[in-house]
């Protein structure tokens, strides 16, 4: 993705936002219907896909400093998207458990 922790890690959330309202308003229509054999298949698929963004998301430019034989950069990077993911987490559950959102 880039360089900047801080992009990486609300583009995961902004991801998490966008995946959440998708499946929402998509499966309004279908709440009253009974689950067919497809559903875990495209529950697992749409799993299965977000795993893919969020490595590309986390993973992408520390292995690429890596390669580069940025170890240190690579491990920092990493690192800080992680942090700042977590503390992004973090304020979201307590806003959550708080009844604010």
């Amino acid at each position: 993705m880039t360089k900047n922790p801080l992009i990486n890690a609300l583009s995961a959330s902004v991801y998490i936002v966008l995946v959440i309202t998708v499946m929402t308003f998509a499966t309004k229509p279908l709440q009253n219907k009974p689950d067919t054999f497809f559903t875990p298949i495209v529950f697992l698929s749409l799993l299965t896909l977000s795993v893919a963004v969020m490595a590309f998301l986390f993973f992408y430019q520390p292995v690429v400093l890596l390669i580069d034989g940025k170890k240190k950069e690579a491990i920092n990077l990493f690192a800080k998207t992680i942090g700042i993911f977590a503390v992004i987490t973090i304020i979201l559950l307590t806003l959550l458990f708080s009844g604010l959102i």
